[in-house]
């Protein structure tokens, strides 16, 4: 009986011990693919700092996140890469509360290590034989390349047009393409695989980035705090080091 006993109570303890570990809490983050990088390392530094909850996140295209959210998918907060797609859940009735803007990003383009194409400006990426990848209009690397466009005066001609800024950036890493429009925030993550060459016209495509918790979280004290984290000294060291502007 007592050996009996002492099993029973070992096993209430492990139980206990396995609920003190699990988290309390868990935030789900949907941000754009842009900010994987720096919104990880806020992440790891806000559970760090809040014992018991767990920060999980979905990077995509901010329009397909918008359109996922719509169609019912899970979270508790939206980090946009522009003000146009957070409107957009706005007017969905998505949001808990104004959205907040965070930070800012601008274009850069993307060629291969070293430059070999010898791209200059703009206006190198329509020149003959150059294959150039860009982000599909409805997302917000894809308007700002619109943007960059209409200020220099020139029609590029794509061979892809992508979801994700992320997904650019990965076609040129990968030789698929000569170039594409990009953050300057993705280059610097991609640690010297790529290079890139500063545009001018990139004063004319600044994008500002908002965060919102969202009315379908019962997480709301959690997701406030997540606000101040990203919007705090912490997040803002953070987003500064990863090549994001004020917002």
């Amino acid at each position: 009986m007592s050996r009996l006993l002492g099993v029973v109570l070992l096993v209430a303890a492990l139980c206990a011990c396995t609920r003190q570990s699990a988290p309390e809490d868990t935030l789900m983050v949907f941000a754009a693919a842009s900010l994987k990088q720096a919104f990880t390392a806020i992440g790891e530094r806000f559970e760090a700092d809040h014992p018991g909850t767990d920060v999980e996140f979905s990077f995509a295209g901010s329009s397909d996140l918008v359109t996922q959210l719509t169609q019912g998918a899970p979270a508790d907060l939206f980090a946009s890469a522009d003000t146009r797609n957070m409107d957009r859940a706005a007017a969905a009735g998505l949001l808990d509360g104004a959205p907040v803007p965070f930070a800012t990003n601008r274009l850069t383009i993307v060629v291969a290590e070293g430059n070999p194409k010898r791209v200059a400006s703009l206006r190198d990426l329509a020149r003959p034989g150059m294959t150039v990848v860009l982000c599909a209009a409805q997302v917000p690397c894809g308007a700002a390349s619109r943007a960059a466009e209409r200020a220099a005066g020139v029609e590029l001609r794509p061979v892809s047009e992508e979801t994700a800024v992320t997904d650019v950036l990965n076609k040129v890493m990968s030789g698929q393409a000569d170039a594409g429009l990009v953050y300057v925030t993705d280059v610097l993550a991609a640690e010297g695989a790529v290079s890139s060459v500063d545009i001018p016209e990139a004063a004319d495509a600044v994008n500002t980035y908002p965060i919102a918790a969202l009315a379908q979280s019962e997480k709301a004290g959690s997701a406030a705090e997540f606000v101040d984290t990203v919007t705090g000294a912490v997040g803002q060291d953070i987003l500064r080091e990863a090549g994001f502007g004020p917002p």
